[in-house]
């Protein structure tokens, strides 16, 4: 399998002012598209690829939450997306808890992304993020 993912600039550089042309959504969306065209021209089967947004690759806050909000348009032919929210600082940012203090924000990050879409989560807290999807699972298939 292949993970496409999405970066701005390099690790020495994504978080210094990360800015996009249109917007974040689209610009991400856009860059999937290409690289998952190239893919196609080189016979890559689309059973082999996973897209991947990036969080925190070059994204600031604001960025981040806007691409999980909108997470199901940067969906590129029905490819599954991939996300890895777990313990970022955009939770950090938003609740004030240090890295080793973010399993709730965690779990809830996990459970909006797969809410919006997301087919595999990358998380630290294995247990209580499958406890949450169950949640979300017999909410989603009841009436």
């Amino acid at each position: 399998a292949l993970c496409v993912m999405h970066m701005q600039g390099s690790p020495q550089t994504m978080q210094q002012n990360p800015q996009y042309r249109r917007h974040v959504v689209e610009d991400v969306r856009d860059f999937l598209a290409r690289r998952w065209q190239v893919l196609q021209a080189a016979g890559v089967s689309n059973t082999r690829v996973w897209l991947d947004p990036g969080f925190g690759f070059g994204k600031s806050t604001a960025h981040n939450f806007a691409l999980l909000k909108h997470l199901n348009a940067i969906r590129v032919d029905n490819l599954p997306l991939l996300v890895g929210l777990s313990r970022k600082s955009m939770l950090g940012a938003v609740t004030g808890g240090a890295v080793d203090a973010r399993l709730v924000s965690s779990v809830v990050a996990a459970t909006l992304a797969m809410q919006q879409g997301a087919q595999i989560v990358r998380v630290h807290d294995v247990a209580e993020t499958v406890e949450a999807r169950k949640v979300l699972q017999a909410m989603m298939e009841a009436e």
